[in-house]
């Protein structure tokens, strides 16, 4: 039986870099010297802008052609959120915060996050990690909470009830008792050791290693560590 190995290198980038294309091809060229093995490369950028990345690097003359390098990208803000929705992916709901959506769109976008949790039914873990996630990068006014409040009232009562739960269970750990595992502190500010904590929860969840990355900004180095 013939047996094929290919490896995917995905790399999360929240920021504009000028030379990121070229960053890329150094780290394929790393993990080709290492392993001389087929490599998929896949680029997500994160950043807040929508803009056409590009995803090729070449180095050549005006008689020859000696390298053209190409990688995946995924743009999250040029993605319309709508189009996740039916997905059963997780990492896909907390996502949801960084795609395409106007300022209107707001509380949409968290009610239809919320039906997906509902969904999905995570464990609690789980479901604090994603919903952490989600809430650092879309935040509602007081208002738009109230709007919220009024759109799960619309939908069918055993779908609002389980909404309604979801909700009270993580405001009433995460805003009154302080998220005593303080998981929504972690992505809020930031803290290191935090996340750390959560990645190591992560996996022992079963995460893989590219969803925490995603997740947590902690680079793969540090995840892979924390598997020994």
């Amino acid at each position: 039986m013939l047996h094929l190995f290919i490896l995917i290198h995905i790399e999360s980038q929240s920021y504009e870099e000028p030379a990121f294309n070229e960053r890329m091809f150094y780290y394929f060229s790393r993990l080709y010297d290492k392993y001389r093995r087929r490599i998929l490369p896949i680029a997500i950028f994160t950043y807040d802008k929508i803009k056409s990345e590009p995803n090729t690097f070449s180095i050549g003359f005006p008689f020859l052609e000696v390298l053209n390098f190409q990688f995946l990208k995924v743009e999250l803000k040029s993605k319309n959120w709508r189009d996740y929705l039916k997905q059963d992916n997780p990492v896909a709901a907390a996502l949801l915060s960084k795609m395409g959506y106007s300022e209107e769109e707001k509380v949409q976008v968290k009610k239809e996050f919320l039906r997906m949790l509902v969904r999905l039914e995570l464990d609690p873990v789980r479901t604090e990690l994603i919903a952490g996630f989600f809430e650092t990068y879309l935040k509602l006014t007081e208002d738009e909470e109230k709007q919220l409040f009024d759109e799960i009232k619309t939908l069918e009562r055993e779908e609002e009830e389980k909404v309604m739960q979801l909700t009270t269970s993580w405001h009433r750990k995460g805003r009154e008792e302080g998220r005593e595992e303080g998981i929504k502190e972690g992505f809020e500010a930031g803290k290191k050791e935090t996340l750390i904590e959560v990645a190591r929860k992560m996996l022992e969840k079963g995460y893989t290693i590219e969803e925490i990355e995603i997740i947590t900004k902690l680079s793969k180095e540090t995840i892979k560590n924390l598997m020994n």
